[in-house]
């Protein structure tokens, strides 16, 4: 068997495998723009959906470093408008780790299509992370800060409003100077989906009762927030890996922390802005992915082997069983190898 078997044939994406600093697979399928047959490319731009929390987790983390912020610091503190009903006491850590229990502007929980949101309110209007606040400014809490975790994507919101505030930039342009530029992520940024520089691939919705495809334009947010939206190629993808982990966007003691449990639930283990996939006994795969309407995108970084696996798909394919196959794959032929 090889990697491309393990591919299904309507997969519509890239992936990448990284073993050692080698490659070891990369490959391109399906097409950036369906209509035109313009194919996809190992470079192609794509949307990632809430896989951008992980660059948001590393800028913030970096303003700790500095001393413009901490851990402890509260959101009552840091931002300047009416929280209304929001506890003033929620901390950045509670944030990042999604403990906050501030209102979710799109609970998962609830909601299950994210183009739920747009019934009333435009997507065209969301074009900076502050546009977002009326969707969750007048939601009462969740649960009191700290009491458990609870995936939240309007966390992620705030975390980038902080930025903006700390910094005076709007976020996006805070990670392009101090994530993306520094690790050589030259094709990674926050996009308006009417203004899409070159070689963005298009994504796609299937509806089933005109039986075609249609582009996700009308049900996600036309720019990224901090919550997600980022657009990135997976050779990006591994450079981040590689300078994350090597200790140049943050030091080494606060990569251990960004990589360690910081809240669970149900099996479920969060870092700081990555997921962790435990593998034995204090032992975890860390990981980011994303999905929206015509969105899927996940990445993880088996530190143990030094294996990276990338997929991103521009048709919402089943990236996660492609990444479980992929890795089943590789312990396979390993244990073959090992046996011989």
């Amino acid at each position: 068997m090889r990697f491309e078997d393990i591919v299904d044939n309507d997969f519509n994406g890239c992936i990448s495998i990284v073993k050692n600093g080698n490659d070891i697979f990369q490959k391109s399928y399906g097409y950036a723009d369906l209509p035109n047959k313009i194919p996809n490319s190992i470079n192609t731009k794509f949307a990632t959906a809430s896989a951008g929390k992980a660059f948001v987790a590393v800028g913030i983390l970096q303003l700790i470093e500095a001393g413009k912020l901490s851990f402890d610091d509260n959101i009552g503190n840091l931002l300047d408008f009416d929280l209304k009903g929001i506890d003033e006491k929620i901390t950045v850590k509670q944030l990042l780790c999604h403990t906050s229990g501030i209102p979710d502007y799109f609970d998962e929980s609830i909601m299950s299509e994210y183009d739920e949101l747009w019934k009333d309110f435009p997507n065209y209007k969301i074009r900076k992370s502050s546009d977002l606040i009326p969707l969750f400014i007048n939601k009462p809490m969740m649960y009191p800060p700290g009491e458990k975790f609870q995936y939240n994507n309007t966390s992620f919101v705030v975390l980038g409003l902080i930025i903006e505030k700390l910094t005076g930039q709007l976020f996006d342009e805070y990670l392009k100077e101090n994530v993306f530029e520094p690790s050589g992520m030259y094709d990674t940024g926050y996009y308006e989906l009417d203004r899409l520089p070159g070689n963005c691939a298009n994504s796609y919705i299937y509806d089933e009762k005109r039986e075609e495809y249609y582009t996700n334009i009308y049900s996600v947010d036309v720019k990224g927030t901090g919550a997600g939206g980022a657009f990135t190629t997976v050779l990006d993808i591994n450079k981040f890996w590689l300078n994350l982990l090597s200790g140049k966007l943050i030091s080494k003691e606060m990569l251990e922390q960004m990589l360690s449990v910081q809240s669970s639930s149900n099996s479920q283990y969060y870092g700081y802005g990555l997921w962790l996939n435990k593998v034995g006994d204090h032992t975890y795969t860390p990981y980011f992915q994303g999905c929206d309407p015509g969105v899927s995108f996940i990445s993880s970084y088996d530190t143990a082997t030094d294996i990276c696996i990338t997929a991103v798909s521009n048709f919402g394919c089943n990236v996660w069983k492609l990444r479980r196959n992929m890795t089943d794959f590789i312990k396979s032929e390993e244990s073959y190898e090992k046996d011989r």
